[in-house]
């Protein structure tokens, strides 16, 4: 058998990621159906490996994650973002912040914090009239925002500073659109992409600045007694958990802003995307739209949704789970062999990349019935179990899985909940939207809606 996995021969090391660049989404599309399991080409100078089977893909997130790491690739511009935040960091470091981070994300924590999502969510719709239109993707990024200050940073954020971290999550965004000649770039060249990314970084750092100096000091419960349990003396949300490490000599500053920067960024993005594809599929499908009306009247009774009722949500949570098939958030994953691996067959040598696309896995006809249908009724448990564990992988898998799964679906079904309660919405576009790849994939127009009232 041939060691050399196949690829788009022929093509020029660049010919790839020009193509890849142009459009990442029709380019996987692409090559996943013209060849196998793993599909060998370049990414500007780096030597690629894609893999489309759930077996591989669980290989490397799970069964051997040991010999995969974060690629070194990503070490540049998204490591002056994130630095060593819980998405970047290795070994040791990363072993130790997840630990810290646990409390926060804690599974009675996370209920507990149900009534803080929905408040925010009610406020937004609160400012909404029918007939309006608005960009859904904006507005689910802004009540998210607020909603993972307050919750892990125990701060809250007005309506300027909220708009403040949008405008300026736009040139980061752009800093990490595929572009093989970037690579070609140093970071300290003074281009204008360059400048307009750092001020934005500047600009972020600040208003976390700021929420730590607010939130230093109050750390600790000063109302607590010895004799009350650990998790009663001390606030758990995860500025306070650092905090009380800093205090400790366990945490630098660094580290602090590089995890607040983190949770900041991914911990609203990837939420505020799946409630907007969400959204758009539902108005371009009155009768899963109905389905959803008929269980919030059902399990709420025109009342604003609670954690008990999310216990009893069964349709809104396939709804959102086939949001995010049709359209993940983060549509590829990579990671960097420690050693030469064998994968499908083939030798994939040690300092590669693996691609792991979930935009690819998730679209497959090999794993789903006419995959290009939105069909919440495929993650009925008798059919879900017929595939492949790793068809599916929105949230990556294994030891390095979202931390933030549990609180982003809870997130999303208490908005969408709150929201459907009130308003059906209306795309008000004749045409589909188009998507832009970037760390997270986004609609490349605004995304507006009609508002219409509910009865």
């Amino acid at each position: 058998m041939s060691t050399q996995p196949p690829g788009p021969k022929g093509v020029p090391v660049f010919g790839s990621s020009r193509h890849y660049a142009r459009d990442p989404f029709t380019f996987l599309t692409n090559v996943a159906e013209a060849y196998g399991d793993v599909i060998h080409f370049g990414l500007g100078p780096i030597d690629t490996y894609m893999l489309t089977n759930p077996a591989d893909v669980e290989r490397v997130l799970v069964t051997e994650d040991a010999k995969f790491h974060k690629p070194d690739f990503q070490d540049d511009a998204i490591g002056t973002l994130l630095g060593d935040g819980l998405l970047l960091s290795e070994g040791e470091t990363w072993r130790k912040q997840r630990e810290l981070a646990k409390p926060a994300f804690d599974p009675r924590r996370i209920a507990s914090l149900s009534g803080v999502m929905t408040d925010h969510a009610t406020a937004m719709v609160e400012e909404w009239e029918d007939g309006d239109v608005r960009d859904v993707q904006l507005e689910m990024a802004r009540v998210t925002v607020k909603i993972i200050v307050e919750a892990m940073f125990g701060a809250s954020i007005d309506d300027e500073r909220t708009r403040v971290v949008q405008a300026n999550l736009e040139p980061l965004g752009r800093r990490f659109e595929p572009d093989p000649f970037r690579f070609l770039v140093p970071d300290w060249a003074p281009t204008k992409e360059n400048r307009e990314y750092k001020r934005s970084v500047r600009v972020l750092e600040g208003i976390i600045d700021e929420i730590v100096a607010e939130r230093t000091g109050t750390e600790s419960d000063p109302s607590a007694t010895v004799t009350d349990a650990p998790e009663e003396r001390a606030p758990r949300d995860l500025l306070s958990v650092l905090l009380r490490a800093k205090k400790r000599g366990d945490q630098t500053d660094e580290q602090l802003r590089d995890e607040m920067m983190t949770m900041l960024l991914a911990g609203h993005d990837t939420t505020a995307l799946t409630l907007t594809y969400a959204w758009y599929l539902l108005s371009q499908h009155p009768e899963a739209e109905a389905k959803v009306h008929e269980e919030l009247d059902a399990v709420c009774g025109g009342e604003t949704p609670t954690m008990a009722d999310v216990r009893r949500f069964d349709y809104i949570e396939r709804v959102l789970q086939e949001a995010m098939r049709l359209y993940p958030p983060v549509y590829v994953i990579f990671r960097e062999p420690q050693v030469d691996v064998r994968l499908g067959g083939y030798r994939v040598p040690e300092g590669s990349a693996v691609m792991l696309p979930q935009w690819v896995v998730h679209r497959s006809p090999r794993w789903y019935d006419s995959p290009e249908e939105f069909d919440p009724d495929r993650w009925l448990p008798e059919r879900r179990a017929k595939r492949p564990r790793f068809s599916y992988f929105p949230f990556g898998g294994g030891p390095r899985h979202c931390i933030g799964k549990q609180f982003s679906m809870l997130e999303a079904q208490l908005i969408l909940g709150t929201v459907a309660q009130r308003y059906e919405l209306e795309y008000v576009r004749e045409k589909p939207f188009d998507l832009r790849g970037s760390l997270t994939m986004h609609p490349d127009e605004p995304m507006g809606m009609r508002l219409r009232a509910r009865d």
